[in-house]
This record gives C-alpha cells, sequence and structure tokens, in this order.
C-alpha cells in the first residue's frame, strides 16, 4: 500500500481551510462560475499570466456573453477579440466548442469529466476544472502548478511532462481530489502552486504544508 505524508482527507480539508483563508477569490471568473464562464478563462488561461487574461476576458464576456452568442459569431469577430493574446489556435477551439454545445447538446453544457472531454479543444485538465468550478464536483486537475507542487509535496522522481510521471501526478490527483467543496480545493491547488510554492524562491516558511512536504524535508 502506498503511504503518503497526509491522508487524501487531511491533505483536503488543510488546502480547504488554507484557501478560504487565504486563496483568491476575486478573479473575475470567480463570480458566477458558469460552465461557458469557466470554459473561456481556462482556455485564456492556457500559457497565459493571470494578469494578462483579466481584461481578455472582461471585453470577450461583454461580446459573447452566452455559449450562443459566442457560437452564432464568424471567426473574425472572434479572432479580432483574440488579437494579442497569443496562442491563436486557441480563439478557434473555443468557437467550435461553442458550435458544438449548441449543435450536439442543444445548448447544455456536459456535466461530468467523461461527456465534457467530448468537446472539441477540452483536454482533461479543462474538463477538471469545469467540473470543479462551475459544477463543484469531482474534477482532478494537473497544470504547471499542481505538477510543481504535487512533485515537491510527495517527492516525486523524474522530469514532469514525461510520461512516467504525468501518469503518477494524474494518479495522486485523482486519488486526493474529493468529492464535495471541490471549487475551493482545485482553486487551493492552483492558488497555492501560485502563491506559495512558486517555481523560484517558494514561500516555504509559510506554507501550512512544510511539515509534511518531502522536499522540504529532503531540503
Amino acid at each position: 500500500m502506498t503511504r503518503f505524508p497526509l491522508t487524501p482527507e487531511k491533505f483536503q480539508e488543510q488546502l480547504i481551510t488554507w484557501q478560504q483563508t487565504h486563496g483568491r477569490h476575486d478573479l473575475p471568473w470567480q463570480e458566477n462560475p458558469t460552465p461557458y464562464r469557466v470554459l473561456v478563462s481556462e482556455v485564456m488561461l492556457q500559457q497565459t499570466q493571470v494578469t494578462t487574461v483579466i481584461p481578455y476576458f472582461e471585453r470577450w464576456m461583454v461580446s459573447f456573453p452566452t455559449i450562443e452568442v459566442l457560437a452564432a459569431a464568424t471567426e473574425d469577430e472572434v479572432m479580432s477579440h483574440w488579437q494579442g493574446l497569443g496562442y491563436y489556435s486557441r480563439a478557434r477551439n473555443l468557437r467550435k466548442a461553442a458550435q458544438y454545445i449548441v449543435d450536439e447538446c442543444n445548448g447544455l453544457f456536459p456535466d461530468h469529466v467523461e461527456t465534457l472531454l467530448k468537446i472539441p479543444g477540452v483536454g482533461r485538465y479543462t474538463a477538471g476544472a469545469i467540473a470543479s468550478f462551475a459544477y463543484n464536483t469531482y474534477g482532478p486537475i494537473v497544470d504547471g502548478n499542481v505538477k510543481r507542487l504535487f512533485c515537491r509535496f510527495f517527492g516525486v522522481d523524474g522530469v514532469p511532462g514525461t510520461s512516467k510521471v504525468d501518469k503518477q501526478l494524474w494518479g495522486l490527483a485523482e486519488t486526493f481530489t474529493p468529492t464535495r467543496n471541490n471549487r475551493s480545493f482545485a482553486q487551493g491547488l492552483l492558488d497555492m502552486g501560485a502563491t506559495v510554492c512558486k517555481p523560484r524562491s517558494p514561500n516555504c516558511l509559510e506554507c501550512d504544508f512544510q511539515e509534511y512536504c518531502l522536499a522540504f524535508k529532503s531540503d
């Protein structure tokens, strides 16, 4: 049986408590986190800083307030709103996703990870994020922040991004993701990675998980 520094239940409880006190609560996509708003924010946040995304997200929601409006928009209209954000295939994928949901799902967003993965351009992380943030249900997530946090906390050997390590990290995510309070838990993972367990100069002395972290214990 695999031994963990903390039980999944204790890890969940501690992270959720930390997020409620120290996490981010005022991001625009956290207000009224509908599946559509979560999808747009998560696609925009791929490879892009939060501070850069905020004004784009706010302008997008004014022009394309619903999935139906986005599905009916022309590609030129969509691309003009993405100008300057980079990685332009993301904008085309958002439009394709909107058309799929309107045409194939009668405008109703899927509400489970397995069915969310059928949406064009939606991968494993985005499906988990929509399940967690929009529906507050079970949805494991692994992005760059989570990879770094898990590798350090659990003492994972190897290079993140390789199939062997990523398989292990997704296994940890599936084991440690709760079946309730998922919105706070998922946000806690992202916030902990972004504000405490940073790539350089992590704030280990301010981390609530310091005493359990295998990377900290091994210096």
